[in-house]
């Protein structure tokens, strides 16, 4: 469970950081900026995860000429993937606060950035709280694909737990509670501060 959370934790950081990046390249008035984004972010909604984890795995050492290891290259894989969800619901975020509020904020006298930072972004949070805590349940639940490069994760311990003690419908009986009662948990949170927001 060791290797789980840390690749949830680091995985979910790197994924929101560069979804906040690539929701704002889409809302630019760029189109170059904006069509890169878009193509970025449709390129890894359309294709399985476990698909990103295999290119990653043999394409990093490709292009630095050295080889990397299974972690490093399950948690870019991660994030790179992860981090076109996460621009989707940032980005709808951003979109729900009234355009109103950011040209009052120009309208002061702030530069663009600090419209965004101090006004628009603070609002777009709220909305944003639900998408983002039901997408950090897909990432932990996705964290279980990294065995196929050979990560001793939380289901690759179960495997090896069950094939070794012969006691297989209880091990993952016990493997599947876990995810559930983790995911359920956080999926009760979601709900509740939906509802919280919602008032």
């Amino acid at each position: 469970m060791g290797l789980t959370l840390k690749l949830l934790v680091l995985s979910l950081i790197g994924a929101i950081a560069l979804g906040t990046g690539l929701a704002a390249m889409r809302l630019s008035p760029n189109w170059f900026v904006s069509t890169f984004a878009s193509s970025y972010v449709n390129l890894f909604r359309t294709v399985p995860l476990i698909m990103a984890i295999f290119w990653f795995y043999f394409l990093i050492p490709l292009l630095i000429g050295r080889p990397v290891g299974a972690l490093t290259s399950a948690l870019v894989a991660l994030i790179f993937f992860e981090g076109a969800f996460f621009s989707e619901i940032i980005r709808s975020g951003i979109q729900a606060v009234p355009r109103g509020q950011f040209a009052a904020g120009l309208a002061t006298g702030l530069r663009p950035r600090m419209v965004m930072q101090s006004i628009v972004l603070p609002q777009a949070f709220r909305a944003m709280i639900p998408g983002l805590l039901t997408q950090s349940i897909i990432v932990f639940q996705a964290t279980s694909l990294v065995y196929v490069v050979g990560l001793s994760d939380f289901m690759t311990t179960t495997v090896r737990i069950a094939n070794g003690s012969g006691r297989i419908v209880e091990v993952y009986l016990f493997c599947a509670a876990t995810y559930f009662v983790l995911s359920y948990g956080a999926s009760v949170v979601a709900r509740y501060l939906e509802r919280r927001l919602n008032r």
